[in-house]
């Protein structure tokens, strides 16, 4: 099944990737955990000078919505089979991005903002594990508007299926369910990711507004034991908090929900119908770890890929677990010029 021109449309941040190895001091300093991804507070805003001015940084087009979009981009090798929407500044940045993009091959459709800065994220490695920490500048000023001029508007009836990061809900919950009542409605797939701790924790209520819409929810170990402690389920047991997800009642009957949850090295959990299944990732030397930022988003990347050609639920795991192996082994989420799947 060969997919079409604009099957998948992603909303979300985009985010300029400021990438370094950095020391625990440098963490410490400005109070980062590793493995976590926070929004910048104040404290924070002196780091990325800082890094760029003491470690090797590298600039990588990043934004976890952004990057899933254009890893399932280059696995399907299809111009313009994805689309994607988010808001950058109108600067240096901001036409990165856009080059970016173009050389992807994702049809974007970016919303300009004339005051605000392109967004940054510090992606700062330590030991080959990451820490993100957003400052959303432009990305947070994304306007509903955008979404419903016609143009843009054409992208989203043109798509079967939908997938947003977590991280938009402290951005733009109307654009969020504008684009899950038409899912709904339409009969199309509607699909989001956990994120991270803090979206769980301190947007959970525009979190459960949208959660009927879900047809698909992705998210890591961390993320699911969160959710299941802000909503009192007692158990860090994965497979039951998917199991629990994968329940919650939907918006509309089309498609039941089917709950996504990777564990780094260990199986993919997934749960469907009340059963779960496990699925054993690729094994990588630790040698040949890199860093893992990005590794979720190319995850989803690869199984959305597999996902929109009608593939069974098992090649879609396998999809996501190769682009994620080839992801880590790589600086930031980026990719060679071909995919070597079958």
């Amino acid at each position: 099944m060969a997919a079409e021109e604009g099957i998948l449309l992603g909303m979300g941040n985009p985010l300029l990737d400021i990438s370094s190895v950095v020391d625990q001091e440098f963490l410490d300093k400005y109070d980062i955990k590793l493995n976590d991804a926070i929004l910048a507070e104040e404290k924070h805003l002196p780091m990325y000078e800082e890094m760029a001015s003491k470690f090797n940084v590298e600039y990588i087009a990043g934004g976890a919505t952004q990057n899933s979009i254009r890893v399932a981009q280059w696995m399907l090798q299809i111009p313009a089979v994805t689309s994607y929407m988010g808001c950058i500044g109108k600067d240096k940045f901001g036409e990165e991005m856009k080059k970016n993009s173009a050389q992807a091959g994702v049809n974007v459709h970016y919303y300009e903002d004339e005051s605000a800065p392109t967004g940054t994220c510090a992606v700062c490695v330590v030991g080959g594990e990451r820490s993100l920490v957003a400052n959303l500048s432009a990305a947070n000023c994304y306007k509903s508007e955008h979404l419903k001029r016609p143009e843009n508007w054409a992208l989203v009836e043109k798509a079967k299926y939908y997938y947003i990061a977590g991280f938009f809900l402290t951005v733009s919950p109307e654009s969020i369910l504008l684009v899950a009542e038409h899912a709904a409605a339409k009969n199309k797939v509607f699909m989001m990711n956990l994120s991270a701790p803090f979206i769980c924790e301190f947007f959970k209520d525009v979190q459960e507004k949208v959660l009927p819409y879900m047809d698909y929810v992705f998210g890591n170990e961390t993320e699911a034991r969160t959710f299941s402690k802000v909503h009192g389920w007692e158990t860090d047991n994965v497979e039951e908090i998917a199991v629990k997800i994968s329940q919650w009642p939907k918006a509309s009957g089309t498609h039941k929900r089917i709950t996504v949850i990777t564990q780094g090295a260990d199986p993919v959990v997934v749960a469907e119908d009340g059963k779960v299944k496990l699925f054993p990732v690729i094994k990588l030397p630790k040698e040949q770890l890199v860093d893992t930022n990005g590794a979720g988003d190319a995850f989803v990347g690869g199984f959305l890929s597999q996902l929109v050609r009608e593939k069974p639920i098992e090649d879609c795991v396998r999809g996501g677990c190769y682009a994620a192996n080839v992801i880590i082994q790589r600086s930031g989420c980026t990719y060679p010029e071909k995919p070597d799947f079958n």
